[in-house]
């Protein structure tokens, strides 16, 4: 095969030639230029060896057929230079065309080969990644499971220790131990409780969908019994915190429903002594910027939440990257904030994150609209006051 290049090489000029002597051109502007490309293109197609012999056979015709006298004999000196620079400039030719078919093939090696190395990485990539991805899945089941049992087991507790008091009185008689304001107590225990496991429930399957559960216990509140029920059911998780309470005297009441909102500042507070370091101060407060509206605040000295996080931390399974709880048995699972926005929702009201007064951790606001004089909520009112929070 490379035998067959080389005679191929030497033939090439065979046709210049012969198109030549029949158009009758013996004049050596046109053929050098002629026998130059013939040597260029070998030089392209097969390579430096080729090219060499297709210039040997070019420079050969060119002194025979071009430079007289006929024949291989050169007599004029400016025939010897005309002949000389022709070899020179077609072996020039032909290396130069070789080496930048040799860069062109080297290149297009190398392209191949980087292909071929991209698709290694990207494989490798896609293993390591599903790998990463199975070990996340993993913990975010472990994680997922734990903040299931966290939220399950408190009520659970209260209820089984009230049924056990419950059924350890003597027949429910009036000669029992437990009196009956201590009986309707415990009911009252597990009234709420069952309220508050079927609300988380609730949350974990509602808090994306499109159409808003209305609540069925709305009426008039004070906003200071909510926040005192809020800190009430939160004195185990803040006990590591100083917790401010900062609630005006002259609030209008809002309209909620008030287990639900007391749910809703409960895990705010969770949240906030979570991430907040032990012994720093949590802070709630609620004002009235207008007389349609009441803002329920719950301000930490935590780390906080970047501006661009406030509105996915809202997502669920969502969870602020490199924020960890300082109580590694309080791990989060990023469903707190998600069931927290439904009940406000449904409600009228807004919840969003802030930054504090003081510029340091986070403020988690919740904008409730007020009742009016009967009691009742202006549902007009509730849904500007909603959408102007937004």
């Amino acid at each position: 095969m490379r035998t067959l290049k080389y005679v191929a090489a030497a033939l090439t000029v065979a046709p210049i030639v012969m198109m030549l002597r029949l158009a009758a051109v013996s004049y050596a502007g046109v053929a050098a230029p002629l026998l130059l490309l013939d040597v260029v293109i070998v030089a392209r197609l097969w390579g430096t060896g080729p090219a060499l012999v297709c210039a040997a056979s070019g420079a050969a015709a060119y002194s025979y057929f071009v430079l007289p006298p006929a024949g291989f004999g050169i007599e004029d000196p400016e025939d010897w230079i005309a002949f000389i620079t022709f070899i020179v400039t077609a072996v020039i030719a032909g290396e130069l065309a070789s080496r930048a078919e040799r860069r062109a093939a080297e290149a297009q090696a190398g392209r191949a080969e980087i292909e071929r190395l991209y698709k290694e990485l990207q494989a490798a990539f896609e293993r390591a990644s599903e790998a990463e991805a199975a070990r996340r899945n993993e913990e975010l089941k472990a994680a997922l499971l734990d903040a299931l049992t966290h939220n399950l087991r408190t009520p659970l507790t209260s209820i089984k220790a009230a049924v056990t008091a419950l059924i350890g009185v003597d027949g429910w008689h009036h000669t029992s131990e437990l009196s009956t304001e201590g009986q309707r107590d415990l009911l009252q225990v597990i009234d709420e409780e069952s309220d508050r496991l079927n609300r988380f429930i609730e949350g974990l399957a509602t808090t994306d969908s499109g159409e808003p559960v209305q609540p069925i216990h709305l009426r008039a509140v004070e906003v200071a019994d909510v926040v005192r029920s809020s800190l009430h059911r939160a004195d185990t998780v803040t006990r590591d915190h100083r917790v401010v309470v900062q609630v005006g005297d002259q609030l209008p009441p809002v309209s909620v429903d008030a287990a639900s909102m007391t749910e809703v500042i409960y895990i705010l507070l969770d949240n906030a002594s979570k991430y907040a370091p032990p012994g720093s101060v949590i802070t709630v407060d609620a004002t009235a910027d207008d007389p349609h509206s009441v803002r329920i605040r719950v301000c930490d000295e935590g780390p906080g939440i970047k501006p661009e996080l406030r509105e996915r931390v809202f997502e669920k399974f969502f969870r602020v990257p490199d924020r960890e709880s300082h109580d590694p048995n309080r791990g989060g699972v990023g469903l707190g904030l998600p069931i927290a926005r439904r009940p406000g929702e449904t409600q009228g009201g807004h919840i969003a994150i802030e930054t504090p007064r003081s510029g340091r951790g986070a403020a988690v606001v919740i904008t409730l609209p007020a009742a009016g004089e009967n009691g009742e909520i202006d549902r007009g009112v509730a849904m500007a006051t909603a959408a102007a929070a937004r």
